[in-house]
C-alpha cells in the first residue's frame, strides 16, 4: 500500500497525530493532521493542492487541522479538529485509483478522522473516497450525503456578516455597503449572490479566468478588479477573502481600506500579531473559523442522517455566535479572535473533561 508513518509526538505544534501518507503506484502523496479529538472524532476536509514542498503542505495542514478543532468547538459540535492535504495539481494528477488509495488511508485511522472537501476536491471525489472508507462526509445526494457543503459555507459566512454589520452600523444588514469579494470560486459565488440579494454593491477578483467570466455573465452589476491587491486598497466597507489563507499579512493590513473583514478562506491571519495591528487600525475581524463553519455543520450534520433544514437553521446561529463574540471582545477590550479562542478553549475543557467521568 505504500508508506504509513505516524508522527505522535508532532513536537510543540500541540497535535496529536500527524499522518504521512504514500502511494507510488498512484502518485499519492498526502498528510493527515489530526489536531484533537477531545470532543469527538477529528473532522475536516482535504485539500488537494500544488504546494511548492512538502514543508509547505505540512504547514499548511498543522494549521488547517488546529483551526478546525476550534471551528467545530464553536460550531457547537461534538467533533475534534482535523484535515488532509493532498499535495499535486487535482488537475493531472487526480484520478479514481488515487483517490481509493487515499481512501484506504483513511479508513486505517479506524474513525479517528472524518475527511470532507477542501479547495482541489468535490463532492464526486468524496463518492470515489468513499468505496475505500466509512469515514466520508460531504457526498453528493445521491449517495445519501448532503452534497455541496459551499451552499451552507456561505450561508453562514453571510450571517457572520450582518452580525459584524450591526455591531459596526446598528443594523443586520449590508445594504448600500461595498463588498470586496477575493476569490470566486465554490463559496464566492454563493456569497456574492447573498450579497446582491441583500442590497450590497460587491467589487470581486479571482486569478482564475473563468470565474471571472462567470462573474461577467451571471451577475454583470459586480465590478471586477484586476488581483487582490487592487482589491484590497479600493474603497470597500467590507473585505471578504473567499480563497486561500494568509490573506491578512504585513502587506495586505496596512493598505485595507475596509471596515471589516468577514470571508470564507481558513487562516486568514498570516502570523500571529496580524490581529492587532487590524485592531490598532480599527478594522473589525470577524474570525475566519467563527464565520465559515456551516460547511462542517452540513457535513457534520450528514453523519447522523443528514436534514438540510436542520443544518441550515444550525448554520444560522452563527449569526449570534458572531455577536457574541465581539460583544466578548468589546468587554474584555482583546481583538475577537482572541476571544473566539477563548470560549473555543473554555468549551474544548468543560466539555472535554467528561470523557474523564467514567459510569460503573
Amino acid at each position: 500500500m505504500g508508506v504509513f508513518a505516524t508522527a505522535d509526538d508532532p513536537g510543540s505544534t500541540g497535535h496529536e497525530q500527524v499522518v504521512f501518507c504514500q502511494d507510488k503506484q498512484t502518485g499519492l502523496k498526502a498528510i493527515i493532521s489530526i489536531y484533537s479529538t477531545t470532543l469527538g472524532p477529528a473532522l475536516g476536509g482535504t485539500r488537494f493542492y500544488p504546494y511548492a514542498s512538502e514543508e509547505a503542505a505540512l504547514t499548511d495542514v498543522l494549521h488547517l487541522s488546529r483551526g478546525m478543532a476550534y471551528k467545530n468547538a464553536l460550531a457547537g459540535l461534538d467533533l475534534g479538529g482535523g484535515k488532509a492535504v493532498i499535495w499535486g495539481d487535482p488537475e493531472q494528477v487526480k484520478g479514481e485509483a488515487l483517490l481509493r488509495a487515499y481512501g484506504r488511508f483513511v479508513e486505517s485511522l479506524g474513525g479517528r478522522y472524518y475527511t470532507a472537501c477542501d479547495v482541489g476536491t468535490y463532492v464526486a471525489d468524496m463518492d470515489v473516497i468513499a468505496r475505500e472508507t466509512r469515514y466520508v462526509t460531504g457526498r453528493s445526494v445521491e449517495h445519501g450525503g448532503a452534497g455541496d457543503s459551499s451552499i451552507l459555507t456561505a450561508w453562514g459566512v453571510f450571517q457572520g456578516m450582518r452580525a459584524t454589520a450591526e455591531h459596526i452600523w446598528g443594523a443586520p444588514t449590508l445594504h448600500g455597503k461595498r463588498v470586496g469579494v477575493a476569490g470566486l470560486g465554490k463559496v464566492g459565488k454563493y456569497l456574492v449572490s447573498h450579497l446582491l440579494e441583500d442590497g450590497a454593491e460587491v467589487v470581486a477578483t479571482d486569478v482564475d479566468p473563468r470565474a471571472l467570466e462567470w462573474a461577467r455573465t451571471a451577475h454583470p452589476q459586480v465590478t471586477l478588479v484586476e488581483d487582490a491587491a487592487k482589491l484590497v486598497a479600493a474603497d470597500i466597507d467590507m473585505y471578504a477573502p473567499c480563497a486561500l489563507g494568509g490573506a491578512l499579512n504585513d502587506d495586505t493590513v496596512p493598505a485595507l481600506r475596509a471596515r471589516a473583514v468577514v470571508g470564507a478562506a481558513n487562516n486568514q491571519l498570516a502570523h500571529p500579531g496580524i490581529e492587532k495591528v487590524l485592531a490598532d487600525r480599527g478594522i473589525l475581524y470577524a474570525p475566519d473559523y467563527v464565520v465559515n463553519a456551516g460547511g462542517v455543520i452540513q457535513v457534520a450534520d450528514e453523519i447522523e442522517g443528514f436534514n438540510f433544514e436542520r443544518a441550515k437553521l444550525r448554520a444560522t446561529k452563527i449569526y449570534d455566535t458572531t455577536r457574541e463574540i465581539l460583544r466578548l471582545a468589546d468587554t474584555e477590550g482583546v481583538p475577537p479572535a482572541v476571544a473566539a479562542d477563548r470560549l473555543a478553549e473554555r468549551r474544548m475543557a468543560e466539555v472535554g473533561r467528561l470523557r474523564t467521568i467514567h459510569l460503573a
